[in-house]
């Protein structure tokens, strides 16, 4: 059956129905709360750079500390953070200080922008988590970068293993990087389905499941996405749209953002964020006789780059790569206000689109937008300009 991207498949899909009960009860889920319960430690983290792996191998829950799902008026965020820091930071910060991340046991940050830096200061001063860690993130690939990165993970493991005052082995850490390829592989599947021409589920959807693999425990994330990868397998359903879409820029981590853009029948066939691509891309691949820790550092550093790394070439290859995989149309940017990393990438990622001939739209926002009057009007006229290219 194909539909409309404007028409919702949620009613088809059981499967999804559990990803979005985790994110509407986010922060107070079900899953944290029995891990809880069980007398288990749950540690938040800040940016794509903190080695996941490091913290599940510990027995510990990793959690990604995200803001407000909507726009919201920020008085205690701003009233801590000067108002050119992005709305991301200070909606993180009025949410840690209303109490609302009261569970976490430990929060671990990389020193990736003014922005995030600030945040992890701020929290660390007056929210007072048990634990706090935040590992230095050079800006380049180079082997003597790799070098000093491999130290502040080494550094930041044996900080952890001091405050839990016990070892975290190898072992453990070699089955959690076998947990956590499994989720990056499972991704990359759900994400193949949508380079078809009429793909099985829509942009919006495809958030739902991403924002979910940072709210819960990867081995329940895993079987459930399985589950969704069958039943989509298995579904009729296929969305079709005026223009195939792509979305990049800052964090963003809204699905609603995204159902503005789908209402308006564009449909988001992939995306370049920190929350989706640039999350689950690659995978840590351990060579015989490799330390882990070795392992793991070199596939964060070396990961599907953020717009902080330089050069900028490899980011531009894999977003170039990116839209001629998925046959895009036009790439969507939208960069929260202050996010001064996007804000200077943006002119050279258009020019490198403008060689291949696909236009950008370049929107301008605050975190948690569901996509206002105004950016659903410059989208309306993007779209009628993509048809028009096409006739």
């Amino acid at each position: 059956m194909v539909m409309d991207v404007t028409q919702t498949t949620a009613g088809q899909l059981k499967a999804l129905g559990r990803f979005r009960q985790i994110n509407d009860t986010f922060p107070r889920t079900e899953q944290i709360r029995e891990h809880k319960n069980q007398g288990k430690k749950v540690f938040g983290w800040l940016c794509t750079y903190v080695p996941e792996e490091i913290i599940h191998a510990a027995g510990i829950l990793p959690v990604r500390v995200t803001g407000y799902s909507q726009e919201m008026e920020l008085e205690d965020g701003n009233a801590y953070l000067y108002i050119n820091n992005c709305s991301f930071s200070r909606s993180c910060l009025q949410m840690g200080l209303r109490g609302e991340y009261e569970f976490l046991d430990g929060m671990v940050a990389g020193s990736t922008c003014d922005g995030a830096r600030r945040l992890f200061d701020l929290w660390q001063h007056y929210i007072k988590t048990p634990f706090y860690h935040i590992l230095t993130v050079p800006r380049k690939y180079t082997e003597k970068a790799h070098g000093l990165y491999y130290q502040q993970v080494v550094q930041f493991k044996e900080h952890l293993e001091e405050f839990l005052g016990q070892k975290i082995a190898d072992e453990q850490l070699r089955h959690s990087i076998e947990v956590y390829n499994q989720a990056r592989v499972l991704l990359k599947q759900l994400y193949e389905l949508r380079k078809a021409d009429t793909p099985p589920i829509s942009g919006a959807e495809t958030m739902e499941v991403l924002n979910t693999s940072f709210h819960m425990p990867k081995e329940t994330f895993n079987q459930w996405l399985k589950e969704l990868l069958d039943e989509l397998g298995k579904s009729s359903n296929r969305h079709q749209g005026r223009a195939r879409l792509m979305v990049v820029g800052s964090v963003m981590n809204n699905p609603e953002f995204i159902k503005s853009i789908e209402a308006q029948r564009g449909l988001v066939v992939t995306d370049e964020l920190c929350t989706s691509t640039r999350y689950w891309s690659d995978p840590v691949v351990l060579a015989e006789g490799q330390s882990p820790v070795k392992a793991i550092s070199r596939r964060y550093l070396s990961n599907f780059p953020c717009a902080r790394m330089v050069p900028s070439d490899e980011r531009f290859r894999r977003i170039l790569n990116l839209v001629k995989e998925f046959k895009v149309d036009g790439v969507v940017s939208q960069i929260i206000r202050y996010c001064v990393p996007y804000a200077h990438d943006l002119p050279l990622l258009r020019d490198r689109l403008k060689d291949i001939g696909v236009p950008m739209l370049a929107l301008d926002v605050e975190y948690g937008t569901s996509g206002s009057g105004q950016i659903q009007t410059r989208v309306q006229a993007f779209l009628e300009m993509l048809e028009a290219r096409k006739r």
